[in-house]
C-alpha cells in the first residue's frame, strides 16, 4: 500500500465547544456544523508533511530539554498550520493568548529556516503556528 494524500484530519475532542472556539474562533478554520457536535471543513489546503516525531525532539524544540515537562500534559500528536509569511506569525500567536491560550513557544526564528510558535490544543495537540519558507510558491 501507498497512500496518495492525507485525506483528513479529526481531532478526538472531549468538550466540542472547547474545541470548536480554539480551532475555529482561535485559528481561524472555517467549519460547519454538519450532524449534532460533528464540526467540519473539506476547505482547507492539503498537508505537506506527514512525520513520526519523538516526544523527546518535541521536548527540545519547545523547552530546550530531552523530557516534556511533567506539569504540562503531554502532546498527542503534532500539527503545524502554515501562515502566508514569517511576519505573521507572531500576531497569530499573539492573537491565540488574547483568547486564553499559553504559548510553549514564543514565536522565534528555528535554525533550518522555519519561524514558529507552539501551543496545546484541548485535545492535547502540540499546534505549531508557523511559517515554512520551502513550502511556499516562489513570488
Amino acid at each position: 500500500m501507498r497512500p496518495s494524500f492525507v485525506a483528513g484530519f479529526a481531532p478526538i475532542v472531549r468538550d466540542v465547544e472547547a474545541s470548536r472556539a480554539f480551532w475555529g474562533d482561535g485559528l481561524g478554520i472555517e467549519m460547519a456544523e454538519r450532524a449534532p457536535g460533528y464540526w467540519a471543513t473539506d476547505d482547507l489546503p492539503g498537508l505537506r508533511h506527514f512525520g513520526l516525531w519523538p516526544l523527546s525532539e518535541a521536548a527540545e524544540a519547545c523547552f530546550g530539554a530531552e523530557t516534556w515537562p511533567a506539569d504540562i500534559p503531554e502532546p498527542t500528536s503534532g500539527l503545524e498550520l502554515d501562515l502566508e509569511s514569517a511576519e505573521a506569525v507572531a500576531p497569530a500567536a499573539a492573537e491565540m493568548v488574547t483568547r486564553g491560550y499559553r504559548l510553549l513557544v514564543e514565536p522565534k526564528l528555528e535554525p533550518w529556516g522555519q519561524t514558529v510558535a507552539r501551543l496545546l490544543s484541548p485535545e492535547g495537540i502540540l499546534v505549531g503556528i508557523v511559517y515554512t519558507p520551502w513550502m511556499h510558491d516562489p513570488e
